[in-house]
């Protein structure tokens, strides 16, 4: 999708103002996004950002297609959904290259690897991302999708239903591996669906198409120096990890594990090798086909939901971070 054509022929006559939502409430993964905000580097290039905390990727995902945000983050494959229920979307940089989707057990269940979870329940919410996704996943897997039973448990339930023994496991996204770690310690099970073979892109900025089309300069210059913030605090995180800390009033140290976390999803080939946040085409034609097997959608060409054109591509994702 060519949409960066002419946008070195745009000047904005004062700083344009970005409404960014999140797709939840301030985390590692948006450290990046507030630090450089903080350094100054969105008004630099005549960028006022006003960023939103969010309630989840199908919220913020509706927020940017209607218009109400420019820009946004999403879990690609709800944003890929909300698209094909007509929402106006173009993905324009991946910030997870890597699928945060994971499952989780105790060890003392009897469950030891994800053949194991066969016959056994599953809770989370019904609006769950993995839960939504649970036909494409299990297609890619070769499994029976009815083989598993889920079990309705809100977000801030899981960890205490997994306890109780009222469910057998529950999925949630890799940057909260940590809190798992420090509750279940050596009777954690987990598995990475990634590592499974199932891996869309993730987390990833999103923008209304319309404002896209019709503000090229701008979304080259707001994803340019997004790129560049990410590069930044995976070279240097601690200024970055104190900035949202104090963002979110949340301890420095859970926003570190965190954002170790985030650096593993971020880190794939196409980000080493070809540049950060770059959607790889194949990939983007079997994320569409996983959504299209979950979800009555309209059918659509995958490419013109995301863009490459917006990127720097001399900014790569690290390999030696910090």
């Amino acid at each position: 999708m060519s949409l960066a054509l002419g946008f070195v022929a745009e000047r904005a006559s004062a700083a344009d103002k970005i409404n960014f939502v999140l797709n939840w409430v301030p985390g590692g993964d948006h450290s990046p996004i507030y630090w450089a905000r903080e350094q100054g580097w969105y008004a630099d290039v005549d960028i006022e950002l006003v960023i939103e905390g969010g309630t989840g990727s199908g919220v913020s995902a509706k927020k940017v297609g209607v218009g109400r945000n420019q820009l946004g983050i999403s879990d690609l494959p709800t944003m890929l959904q909300t698209r094909g229920k007509g929402a106006d979307l173009v993905a324009v940089m991946n910030i997870y290259a890597n699928s945060p989707y994971g499952i989780y057990w105790k060890k003392s269940s009897g469950i030891k690897t994800f053949d194991d979870l066969k016959g056994r329940s599953i809770g989370n919410p019904p609006f769950d991302a993995a839960r939504q996704m649970w036909p494409a996943i299990a297609k890619v897997l070769k499994i029976d999708p009815a083989s598993v039973k889920f079990v309705n448990v809100m977000p801030n339930a899981k960890v205490a239903a997994i306890h109780s023994g009222s469910i057998d496991a529950t999925t949630n996204f890799y940057n909260t591996h940590y809190i798992y770690q420090r509750i279940f310690g050596d009777d954690m099970g987990f598995v990475a669906l990634r590592d499974l073979g199932f891996n869309p892109y993730g987390n990833s900025i999103i923008a209304n198409g319309a404002w896209l089309m019709a503000n090229p300069g701008l979304a080259h210059k707001f994803v340019s120096v997004t790129q560049k913030a990410y590069k930044a605090c995976a070279l240097n995180s601690k200024p970055c990890i104190e900035t949202l800390a104090k963002v979110g009033s949340q301890k420095v140290a859970d926003v570190t594990e965190n954002w170790k976390l985030v650096v593993e999803l971020m880190t794939h080939e196409t980000s080493t090798k070809i540049a950060l946040g770059y959607f790889a085409p194949d990939r983007m034609d079997a994320d569409y086909v996983a959504v299209k097997t979950s979800f009555d959608i309209e059918t659509y060409d995958v490419k013109t939901a995301y863009t490459n054109d917006f990127l720097d591509m001399s900014i790569k994702m690290p390999t030696d971070t910090n």
